[in-house]
This record gives structure tokens, C-alpha cells and sequence, in this order.
């Protein structure tokens, strides 16, 4: 039961953070391991700055797949 509530947790959580912009910073790292281990994860201010300027830059950020 416990377990349930608290993925729960996390997945409101994640909601919540993707309704006001935030990036989640566990996700990419995920991603990163599954999809392109060969390639270096970037630290959480440097994903977050990417983040930052792919949405509010302009610049339209690196595009994965």
C-alpha cells in the first residue's frame, strides 16, 4: 500500500512540475542511461540552463529523438 501511495507521490509530483515548466532532471538521466549511454549526462544546473534557453532562449535547444 505504501508503495503505491508513493509512487503516487512521484508521479503527482512530476505532473506538477510539468505544468508550471519545470524539467525533470531524473527523467533525462533515465533517458540518457537507456537510450544514449555512450554520450555524458549533464549536470542538473547545466540541464537546467539548457531547459531555460530551449524554452524561454529562442535558440530551439538540441533535439533528441
Amino acid at each position: 500500500m505504501f508503495n503505491d501511495l508513493g509512487r503516487l507521490g512521484k508521479y503527482l509530483g512530476q505532473a506538477a512540475r510539468l505544468m508550471v515548466g519545470m524539467p525533470d532532471y531524473d527523467n533525462y538521466v533515465e533517458h540518457m542511461q537507456t537510450k544514449h549511454p555512450d554520450k555524458p549526462v549533464m549536470s542538473y544546473e547545466a540541464f537546467f540552463r539548457e531547459r531555460q534557453e530551449a524554452r524561454y532562449g529562442g535558440k530551439g535547444g538540441p533535439k533528441c529523438c
